[in-house]
């Protein structure tokens, strides 16, 4: 309490001899801003950024794993496969547009499926989350706490996402939509023939655009009072 009082104490004295009371009471703000850095615990910035990163994920798996949650967003959206863009527009200029299409959006379908399986790998994270990675987090740059979150997650959502975006390929009949393009593709003349590993193109392309989306919903908690949807929240990031 000394501690604040002479913090208050010393911001209006220096301000003693200002003339208008605009000046005044912009230094009033600022004790008061002191102050409340001064009254947050490190157990408080730590649940308060643990709070936020569930938050950010929890959303972002949410808005990912939706119907349309990859199709519908230009953001996230999966295109053809980089290393195939030939045989796309191949494809294309022979009148297999709409099956290039339907491929596509099974791509994005399978991506879907497997952001449903993303929030324990998320969660458990967050819980391990240290001080020190609080305040590195709360003190970085407006994605500090998603690149904490892709660090320490990143590899074992591979190793989760993989399986699953298997069964999701399958599901979503992504292997046949390919195999028609490809085996059409690969019959056409002086065609070199693309193989590209597609349940590791999705997993990848799937991690990404949680990523992407986490990144957003970290920005809008660390610059919309609108979006800290608790007391912790508005005190860590006021």
């Amino acid at each position: 309490m000394k501690i604040i009082f002479s913090v208050v104490f010393s911001v209006l004295v220096s301000s003693a001899s200002a003339q208008s009371w605009n000046e005044l009471k912009s230094a009033s703000t600022k004790a008061t801003e002191v102050i409340t850095i001064k009254e947050l615990n490190k157990s408080e910035i730590e649940s308060g950024l643990k709070k936020a990163l569930e938050l950010g994920a929890s959303n972002s798996i949410e808005l990912a794993s939706e119907k349309g949650g990859f199709n519908n967003n230009n953001l996230i959206k999966i295109p053809f496969p980089t290393e195939a863009e030939k045989m796309k527009s191949t494809l294309i200029n022979v009148g297999l547009k709409l099956q290039v299409k339907k491929f596509e959006e099974s791509l994005n379908y399978a991506a879907e499926e497997a952001s449903k399986h993303a929030k324990e790998i998320f969660f458990i994270a967050v819980k391990n989350m240290t001080i020190t990675d609080a305040f590195k987090i709360l003190n970085g740059e407006h994605n500090a706490a998603t690149i904490y979150l892709k660090k320490q997650t990143s590899k074992e959502l591979y190793k989760k996402f993989k399986p699953v975006v298997k069964k999701a390929i399958e599901k979503v009949h992504v292997t046949k939509y390919w195999d028609q393009l490809s085996g059409r593709y690969n019959a056409l003349p002086m065609t070199k023939k693309v193989t590209p590993d597609i349940e590791d193109y999705v997993t990848n392309k799937t991690i990404d655009g949680l990523f992407l989306l986490i990144a957003k919903e970290e920005k809008n908690i660390r610059n919309n009072p609108d979006a800290r949807l608790s007391e912790l929240l508005q005190k860590v990031f006021k």
